[in-house]
């Protein structure tokens, strides 16, 4: 997938968006060629430097951003270079996929191994010992916590993990 191509997915510009945030997304959305300062970055976007800063080094924690140091020989000061590594997107959203899986997996475990009772009144849901121990009444209301089936919640995970499932293996 070409560069451009990749920064117009929606599933990587909600990527990005998840990872640097709204006042991030300026910097995530628009990386330049080549090496630039966060100076630059802020001033060419009309950004504050913290947040340009804040988004470089989330970028940079995820693999999608490197630097270089360069020190100025009169003053001493340190100058950051920044590049722009977004090659490893797809690698990125494929762990994703995979930790989401498995917490769908996880999920599944814990809805089949156990049994839930629900206040109708409050919407609360109980495991079948929370609700022993309130004497199958909801502790906000009072009402009697009624036995509740988790077949659509099961069917809609079991779907989910199966949509998840084909994807990865069509990557």
């Amino acid at each position: 997938m070409a560069f451009e191509d990749l920064l117009d997915d929606p599933v990587v510009q909600k990527y990005l968006h998840e990872l640097v945030g709204p006042t991030g997304m300026p910097v995530a959305a628009a990386p330049p060629d080549g090496e630039v300062t966060d100076e630059e970055l802020a001033e060419r976007l009309g950004l504050e430097l913290n947040d340009v800063r804040r988004a470089l080094f989330i970028l940079y924690e995820n693999d999608l951003a490197t630097y270089r140091r360069v020190r100025d020989e009169d003053s001493g000061w340190l100058t950051y270079l920044w590049t722009f590594e977004y090659d490893n997107i797809p690698e990125n959203l494929a762990e994703e996929m995979d930790r989401l899986l498995e917490a769908l997996r996880e999920r599944r475990e814990y809805e089949l191994e156990n049994e839930f009772y629900l206040c109708e009144v409050d919407s609360i849901r109980f495991e079948f010992g929370e609700a022993m121990d309130f004497g199958f009444e909801c502790p906000e209301c009072g009402s009697p916590l009624e036995s509740m089936e988790n077949t659509d919640m099961l069917a809609s995970i079991d779907d989910r993990i199966d949509a998840l499932e084909s994807e990865l293996n069509a990557a």
